[in-house]
């Protein structure tokens, strides 16, 4: 296509141009070059012509007596309005009086400093994982919560190589004082425990009266007790239409049980009633895998209570950016530990750990285990056939009787049983 312009002078148009024949337009960052004859240019090209997104990458390089400048079209220097837009510029032939138009690409050219790259590929680590790319993150630009608890993540790391030597050496010390038989011994006898025994509530295995084993005010001290008067006072109101509507939702049939034998009068009744709420709660959070902030709120939950639900039975995770409270398989236990304490104060001493460990969504068999681990007495009843379904059910019982049983634990794993 051939466009007349003046008398003097014609437009040409290039036709099916290629990358090499684009024309070149650059930018300097730092102000307007007095003279572009002393500058000398030179464009470099990717080696790799058949990956389809490093063939057209472009580095552009100007050298003066100066200072040196270098421009890219990839990478975070680049312009974008090379994507969002064309460019075309005109070359004037003097020879020919014709002007041929050709696409255009833009180069930001920015002054390279001696010394400069290397001070900045040295606070670059290579070695920085993912997780130090985050906590920089957080430390420049994240909210004052995140940096508490990137503070208090910090706070509570040990060096994994101090940590890995002063294991080896205790290790090695240990071994050569006892001997590798004794230790084994020693692990065989105390690995079936697993980490129940850091999740039991405190046990005084010395003391005289059941009572006192575990304390009740290990759960629910005076001020806490005081603060569940009003809910308390409204688990004890329920009526009989609002007793069978939460037997019939499930997860609280041993709050249930208590509030349909509630004492009449007296202490008793406003104990067991405000025991009832807490274990509400409990049960209910045990059902849960993330906490919200609003957990309880909605049963009247004082705010005393609230935290130490979240303090001593959830853990904290960092997730998205933000700090969640989470309950893990762990707590989980530790919540039937509590709860089944909690019932043995509220059941004289005994506890149905069938109707307990439904509430709770474990297994039978992990409700064993946490009542053993208590050194509890289990009382297994006779099959008694359900009024409604005509099934015999078996019914459980834990009693915590004086002195504590101490269960011998199984080595072996036991074995499942074949399908017929």
């Amino acid at each position: 296509m051939i466009t007349t312009m003046a008398a003097s002078c014609s437009l040409v148009c290039c036709e099916e141009e290629r990358d090499s024949d684009k024309a070149v337009i650059v930018r300097f960052s730092n102000g307007n070059v007095q003279n572009a004859e002393q500058l000398g240019f030179t464009m470099y090209k990717n080696a790799d012509e058949t990956n389809p997104r490093k063939k057209s990458r472009r580095i552009m390089a100007a050298e003066s007596d100066r200072l040196s400048y270098v421009g890219n079209n990839f990478g975070a220097g680049s312009l974008k309005c090379n994507n969002l837009c064309k460019y075309y510029v005109g070359v004037l032939n003097k020879e020919t009086m014709q002007m041929e138009v050709h696409c255009a690409e833009l180069f930001n050219m920015q002054p390279v400093i001696p010394g400069e790259i290397e001070e900045y590929a040295k606070t670059q680590d290579p070695t920085q994982t993912y997780r130090d790319k985050v906590d920089s993150l957080i430390e420049a630009f994240g909210t004052n919560k995140q940096k508490r608890a990137l503070s208090s993540r910090r706070l509570n790391q040990v060096g994994s190589d101090t940590l890995h030597q002063a294991v080896a050496k205790a290790a090695n010390t240990v071994i050569d004082q006892k001997g590798l038989e004794a230790l084994q011994q020693e692990v065989a006898e105390t690995e079936a425990q697993g980490d129940l025994a850091f999740h039991l509530p405190p046990c005084n295995a010395g003391a005289d009266r059941p009572e006192d084993v575990y304390l009740f005010d290990d759960f629910l001290s005076p001020v806490e007790f005081a603060s569940l008067e009003q809910a308390g006072t409204k688990m004890a109101s329920l009526t009989p239409e609002e007793l069978k509507k939460l037997r019939d939702d499930g997860g609280c049939l041993s709050v249930v049980k208590h509030l349909e034998n509630l004492p009449s009068v007296g202490e008793a009744r406003d104990k067991i009633s405000r025991c009832a709420f807490y274990l509400s709660l409990l049960l209910n959070l045990a059902r849960q895998r993330s906490i919200t902030r609003k957990f309880g709120q909605e049963e009247g939950c004082p705010r005393n209570i609230q935290s130490k639900l979240f303090r001593t039975f959830t853990v904290e995770s960092f997730n998205s950016g933000r700090v969640q409270n989470v309950v893990s398989s762990s707590m989980r236990s530790k919540l039937a530990a509590y709860s089944l304490a909690l019932l043995l104060h509220m059941s004289h001493m005994t506890c149905d750990i069938t109707l307990l460990h439904r509430d709770l969504a474990i297994t039978e068999a992990r409700m064993i285990d946490v009542a053993k681990s208590m050194g509890l007495t289990l009382i297994k009843l006779p099959r008694v056939k359900a009024e409604e379904d005509g099934v015999r059910d078996t019914t459980r019982q834990a009693a915590l009787v004086l002195p504590l049983v101490k269960y011998e634990q199984s080595m072996e794993r036991r074995k499942r049983k074949k399908l017929h």
